[in-house]
């Protein structure tokens, strides 16, 4: 009976393993690795004690119509804390390889920071920043761009549903989640020289808001100044 009682229970042992492989526990994705070389330093009348740097490394997408141009990664950081006890922030930098953009015989698009930024969320955004994308290709100027320092793009990002705010670990604090900006507006190309009209056609540019979308998966990790 005993050797019985035993038989059954590997058998039964067996089958659970068997009837239910998904139960294994996939490991977590691993997180990027974060740069904080280039956090800007606090002001010189910032508050003690209320300064930390975040550390953005995001995956985005650029959607023109109905042409999908995958962004690949894009490094951010900025500084914040208080002075005389009321909010402030300083930009630090934005980092972001050129994009191939697919069936365009080599041209790629490179994000560059407008000069202007605000990371306070608040129940409307999440965020706001002044970009330009420098437009490359052999046959086009280095001057190509869409949008520019002097006018640039202005991206207003809104959480994004489909990628909740999740905390992955409190020492450091670190956070992934979704933004979306659904109103972005392209102007046509500047810079381009004779072949502007083709490049412009290339991206249908110019694209008005509504018919353009920019998302980005971000993590942020946080480090005390």
């Amino acid at each position: 009976m005993r050797r019985l009682l035993a038989a059954t229970a590997a058998a039964l042992t067996a089958a659970a393993f068997l009837a239910f492989p998904g139960h294994a526990s996939a490991a977590p994705p691993p997180l990027p690795d974060f740069d904080f070389s280039a956090c800007p330093t606090p002001p010189a009348n910032a508050d003690p004690g209320t300064w930390r740097c975040e550390a953005f490394v995001s995956q985005g997408v650029l959607t023109i119509g109905d042409r999908e141009i995958p962004l690949g990664e894009m490094r951010l950081t900025f500084s914040e804390g208080k002075v005389a006890g009321k909010y402030a922030q300083v930009f630090g930098d934005l980092r972001h390889a050129p994009a191939r953009i697919r069936g365009t015989f080599g041209a790629s698009l490179q994000l560059k920071y407008g000069g202007y930024s605000d990371f306070q969320s608040n129940d409307e955004r999440r965020g706001e920043l002044d970009l330009y994308a420098a437009l490359r290709h052999p046959l086009l100027p280095k001057e190509c761009t869409v949008g520019t320092l002097a006018a640039p793009l202005h991206s207003v990002v809104k959480d994004d549903p489909a990628v909740p705010f999740e905390v992955i670990s409190q020492n450091p604090t670190t956070v992934k989640f979704g933004v979306v900006d659904s109103q972005l507006a392209l102007p046509a190309t500047t810079g381009c020289g004779p072949l502007a009209p083709a490049a412009d056609q290339l991206l249908g540019l110019p694209s008005p808001s509504g018919r353009n979308t920019f998302k980005q998966v971000t993590y942020v990790q946080f480090k005390p100044l």
